[in-house]
Parts: C-alpha cells; sequence; structure tokens
C-alpha cells in the first residue's frame, strides 16, 4: 500500500509571527507525500480559485487543516475557503461525493493552556467541542474525521517544547 497523499491547508492572518505553525509546516514539509498549500500566500486579496482548490482535494487522499484557533473559529481566509471550495455538487448534494472517503484532520494552535479548554476551565469547552463544526463538515462530505492535533498554550512553549511538538506531528502525519 503507497502512502497517503496530504494536502496541508494551512491559514494565517499573520503567519510570519508564528513561531509555533512556522515549526509545525517546517515539518510538515520534510515529508515527501506532503503538500503545503498556504492560503495567505496565494490568495492574499481573499479571492478564493474554487476550481484550483477542487483539483487539489481530488489529487489527495488526506486533508489536513492547519491554522490558530482564534475567537473559538478558523481564519476568516479558511471559512472563505471552506465557502468557495466545498460546494454542493462538489462536497455535498445528490452528486457531491467528491470527498467521500478522504481523510480530514484538524491541526490547530492555541494562546490558552490545555486546562483553558475543558468544562468548568476558562473556555468553559473542550477544543473538540468548539472544532464541531468541521466535524460536521466532514460529516456532511463523508469524510473520515481524524483526531485533532492541538497544540496549546503556544506563548509559553520553549525551544525544546516546540521540537518534541514538531516531532509529534511529523509523527501524526506520517501515519495519516
Amino acid at each position: 500500500m503507497s502512502e497517503s497523499r496530504i494536502l496541508l491547508v494551512y491559514a494565517h492572518r499573520n503567519p510570519g509571527a508564528s513561531r509555533v505553525n512556522r515549526a509545525l509546516l517546517d515539518a510538515a514539509a520534510t515529508l515527501a507525500n506532503v503538500t503545503v498549500h498556504d492560503l495567505t500566500a496565494r490568495y492574499p486579496d481573499l479571492r478564493i480559485d474554487a476550481e484550483h482548490e477542487q483539483r487539489l482535494l481530488l489529487e489527495h487522499d488526506a486533508i489536513v487543516l492547519q491554522f490558530p484557533f482564534y475567537w473559538y473559529s478558523t481564519p476568516a481566509i479558511l471559512k472563505e475557503w471552506q465557502d468557495a471550495v466545498l460546494a454542493y455538487g462538489f462536497a455535498y448534494g445528490s452528486e457531491g461525493d467528491k470527498l467521500r472517503g478522504k481523510k480530514l484532520m484538524i491541526a490547530t494552535t492555541t494562546g490558552g493552556p490545555s486546562d483553558a479548554y475543558q468544562a468548568g476551565g476558562y473556555n468553559q469547552f473542550t477544543l473538540s467541542e468548539l472544532l464541531r463544526p468541521l466535524q460536521a463538515t466532514a460529516n456532511l462530505a463523508g469524510m473520515r474525521y481524524e483526531p485533532i492535533f492541538a497544540v496549546t498554550g503556544v506563548r509559553m512553549l520553549d525551544d525544546a517544547a516546540l521540537d518534541r511538538t514538531a516531532t509529534a506531528y511529523y509523527a501524526r502525519l506520517a501515519a495519516l
């Protein structure tokens, strides 16, 4: 069995300021079967080429959405990407089966520590609960929703912890 072809769709409103996301991307880029696709770099005007994006999705077996978790949601460009690309007749609907059977994994980073994302914690909900709309999207498209890869408390990560995190991300992608 050959390796899964992975499309890593990266969205960040200020990519130059993200030490952690950069480390994750650098680790991912060393895998031969991973295509890193930076939406912010490709579409600085937020004008998504849906046909191009759909072709990319069709060429890959697994999709990873990597983004910082701001205000309990994805960055605007990733939401615009979803709206433009995951269209009726492509991702869902009576003939919208193009993503059926593909894997979807969320890779996200948070400023807050992991204990902030639990019942009774600062944010009151788990990351899994807060990311439920993306899981529902996977379900609607017939995709297999993989466990979330979350890096929490990014402001507190020292270099050694960041190296361990990047290594863990590499391993998760390699196993995908």
